[in-house]
């Protein structure tokens, strides 16, 4: 194991945490991890991209409730401990599905202030739906636990702005005309691929965040040295997009091949009861091979019709 990290599990239940160097992995049930390791009122910034109760398969864990007025209620109980755990001047995102975002617009609006209702949008990676328009995003919330005091970084973030010219300044008669900035801060529509399996960053996880999504997230919403929390890491993206500027981070994560993930990508410990933790090795050549095979059975299809013309 690298040295300076601790390795620690709380008695009472059963939670392992590790740190180092302001970066913390914690092992363990979101809501019991969140009350037991979390201090109220200690975190500036709060990422959380839970389960969507949509049936998918997440290592050992499958994200179904028995309805939604279940999962609503679950998710209730997450979102009122998060917001206790804000700081006074702390930022919440949530994302959520479609169908599921409705009901947390709803619980939210009565406890913090919605600042944005962001769309996070990509492409269908080839897959179409037939009988209904596809979904191609998915709905962010930003919230502040106070609309007159919370961080946002607008120089950290700007982009490029899409003009086709630039335009003069409007008042040329009190200065010597001087082109327009052509950055600006992103409107509440961003567009950022998703990770795919041929991507450095890809991670084994079914719905990994891309890191410059995260990114921009963390630079607009924290400072340098601000905590920021995931309390569903999946693979650790918010946590990684935290140490890479500066800031540091608590991820709480159930499934233990996700922490794996987190322990590593952190940089916290090289092993895990014994166990290497290694990154995904990628195989490019089995995918290489079907399509030589496919084009391949193509070009005998082809000689066969001219044959038989």
């Amino acid at each position: 194991m690298n040295s300076g990290h601790t390795d620690v599990i709380t008695p009472s239940t059963g939670i392992r945490s590790f740190q180092k160097e302001g970066h913390t992995v914690i092992w363990g049930d979101a809501l019991e991890a969140l009350e037991s390791e979390v201090k109220d009122g200690s975190i500036q910034l709060i990422f959380a991209d839970p389960p969507y109760n949509i049936g998918k398969q997440f290592a050992n864990f499958l994200d179904r409730w028995p309805s939604d007025a279940d999962y609503a209620k679950w998710c209730e109980k997450w979102l009122a401990i998060c917001i206790r755990k804000l700081s006074p001047n702390g930022s919440l995102y949530v994302m959520s599905s479609t169908q599921c975002m409705p009901y947390l617009d709803l619980f939210l609006r009565d406890r913090v202030e919605i600042i944005s209702r962001i769309v996070w949008h990509y492409d269908s990676s080839g897959v179409q739906a037939r009988s209904k328009f596809g979904s191609m995003y998915e709905p962010i919330l930003f919230c502040a636990k106070d609309s007159k005091n919370y961080i946002f970084n607008s120089e950290e973030i700007k982009i490029e702005a899409p003009t086709g010219s630039r335009r003069k300044l409007i008042d040329y008669r009190k200065a010597v005309p001087t082109q327009y900035s052509t950055m600006k801060v992103p409107g509440n529509a961003w567009y950022f691929p998703r990770v795919r399996y041929r991507m450095p960053e890809y991670e084994d996880h079914p719905s990994q965040k891309p890191m410059a999504l995260m990114e921009r997230i963390v630079l607009a919403s924290s400072n340098p040295g601000d905590i920021v929390l995931d309390p569903f890491s999946g693979t650790f993206t918010t946590s990684a997009a935290a140490k890479k500027h500066g800031r540091n981070s608590i991820g709480i994560e159930l499934a233990e091949e996700y922490v794996k993930i987190g322990l590593r990508r952190l940089s916290i410990q090289e092993t895990l009861d014994g166990e290497r933790l290694q990154s995904l090795t990628k195989n490019y050549a089995r995918k290489n091979d079907m399509r030589k095979l496919k084009a391949r059975n193509e070009g005998q299809m082809s000689l066969f019709h001219d044959k038989n013309q």
